[in-house]
């Protein structure tokens, strides 16, 4: 009996092996990993059939993705892990069954927990049929062939029957579309089998441990450069260490640990200074560059964009920031170069000229500018060491118009168990284009700067409401802090939301330049998913 089972469980491992295209010894102790352990043993009971495991391996996802359906089977099924075992399947699969860059790039705003950014449905129908439940991202982050994608939508019905009776499903035939000419259509947007992911799959992918020269912005504070350290502990794990320089004398250090996933997908914790943060950054295809952003653990819409450069022997010249990113014309002022493996030879475009070295290493550029008097507005493209960056710098006469970065913002008051989100803006300066009119599409943009904040109703009705009374209040540095959640007694038992114009103004010289943004406060969001 003993040898019995024995034999039964060789062969579902050796199915499971094969279903999932792994090579090599049958048992799982001689693959040796914890991953594919566990999917032997929780989840090849419900997902084996004729021999032959059945829906995983006809998808792939990004870490989120395959996080979010781990935790789907243990709501749906009751399938029970624990919080390691969870872990080593996530792993398992992304990195088997993940996305390749190209594929993940589009929709990275929502794996970067980028606050009000708007999805971008292919069409109509996709947005009615697919992104009025949840993103459209959400759809976009995985590849199915079309049956598969079909068993979605059957599983979509069994598990929400209500959706063909909702707003956008009841008046259309909607179970013919989802079921007849969705899958067609998703499995040619997002099909399994594709060559980005062949090739990505096949290649040898650089590890992510050494020292990074690091840069980015968090509004509110203002740009950032630093220095990030990873080492390897093994299994694509990293223990990494942080100090980070916003302005002068403000220093932030931090340390803590990250994983990547499918050869680049990094996914990180650290404490910075008193901040618990997360980080989901992309490694570049030749892992010399990382970018992304971090946020903080319970607040992702607080967070700080992110880019480093590898600091190694290979780097040639390669550039993480320049700061100032605006210079006006006739003015002498600091500038910053940051990155790796830098050449002292500097050339800041037409009109600016180096009148001064302050600093030079391989790391940091510092040197003192004068921009000409007569020098042409518009941005000049940064060399160092004769080699053209993706980094420019602009000359700036005054400045043309200023506006509200997100020109849309969403917050949410809170109370209870669950906090409230604030918003964060950011005030951003350009110059006309060729055109030679503010607000369109040629416009050139200096980038961020200081500027003084309030808030007013938007329009009649949030005056009559009284919203700029109950709604929150605006914080020095552009960042909205929603009230409590109501019902308010004093506010007629409405909830404490809210709809508001912020209103930044903006000093240059002696002139005052005023732009406007639309914020809306409006009611607890109860089901943070990691993929909206």
């Amino acid at each position: 009996m003993k040898a019995e089972t024995k034999n039964k469980r060789l062969h579902i491992v050796g199915a499971v092996a094969m279903a999932l295209g792994v090579t090599g010894a049958v048992s799982a102790n001689a693959a040796g990993d914890p991953g594919r352990e566990v999917i032997d043993r929780k989840c090849a009971s419900c997902h084996l059939e004729g021999g032959k495991l059945t829906r995983i391996p006809e998808i792939r996802k990004s870490p989120e993705g395959w996080d979010m359906t781990v935790t789907r089977m243990g709501i749906w099924h009751k399938v029970e892990l624990t919080a390691e075992e969870r872990r080593a399947v996530v792993k398992y699969l992304a990195d088997r069954q993940g996305l390749a860059p190209s594929e993940a790039a589009p929709f990275r705003f929502l794996t970067e927990r980028r606050p009000n950014m708007q999805d971008t449905p292919p069409d109509e129908e996709m947005a009615q049929m697919c992104g009025r439940c949840h993103s459209f991202g959400r759809v976009a982050l995985q590849r199915r062939d079309e049956a598969e994608w079909r068993k979605l939508m059957h599983t979509h019905l069994g598990q929400f029957p209500s959706a063909e009776y909702s707003a956008l499903g009841r008046d259309r035939n909607w179970w013919e579309i989802a079921r007849d000419k969705m899958p067609g259509r998703l499995a040619a947007l997002y099909p399994k089998n594709t060559d980005a992911w062949r090739d990505w799959s096949r290649a040898k992918h650089r590890p992510a441990d050494g020292r990074w020269v690091v840069a980015g912005e968090r509004p509110g504070w203002g740009a950032y450069t630093g220095v990030m350290t990873a080492v390897a502990k093994g299994n694509d794990k990293y223990e990494v260490s942080y100090e980070l320089h916003f302005g002068a004398g403000n220093k932030v250090r931090g340390h803590g640990d990250a994983v990547i996933y499918t050869g680049y997908e990094w996914r990180g914790s650290a404490r910075l200074g008193n901040e618990d943060t997360r980080s989901v950054f992309a490694l570049s295809e030749n892992g010399s560059r990382i970018s992304g952003r971090w946020f903080l653990k319970h607040a992702d819409e607080i967070g700080a964009s992110f880019e480093a450069v590898r600091a190694d022997k290979t780097a040639k010249s390669a550039l993480a920031l320049v700061t100032p990113h605006m210079l006006r014309a006739g003015d002498t002022a600091t500038v910053t170069v940051a990155g790796a493996g830098l050449d002292a030879k500097v050339d800041l475009g037409p009109g600016i000229e180096v009148v001064e070295w302050l600093g030079k290493s391989a790391e940091q550029l510092k040197l003192r500018v004068k921009v000409a008097s007569d020098a042409a507005p518009g941005l000049r493209k940064v060399v160092v060491g004769g080699r053209e960056s993706d980094k420019s710098v602009a000359v700036y006469r005054q400045i043309d118009s200023v506006r509200v970065e997100p020109a849309f913002g969403i917050a949410r008051v809170g109370g209870g168990t669950n906090p409230p989100m604030t918003a964060q803006f950011n005030a951003v300066a350009f110059l006309n284009g060729p055109d030679g009119q503010p607000g369109t599409d040629d416009d050139v943009r200096l980038g961020s700067v200081p500027a003084t904040w309030s808030t007013e109703p938007f329009d009649e009705r949030a005056k009559h409401d009284e919203d700029l009374r109950f709604a929150g209040h605006m914080e020095p540095h552009g960042q909205f802090l929603p009230s409590f959640a109501g019902p308010n007694p004093v506010r007629r038992g409405l909830n404490n939301v809210g709809n508001l114009s912020v209103i930044a103004t903006v000093a240059d010289g002696d002139r005052a330049l005023n732009a406007k943004g639309q914020l809306v406060v409006t009611v607890q969001r109860w089901n943070p998913t990691p993929l909206r």
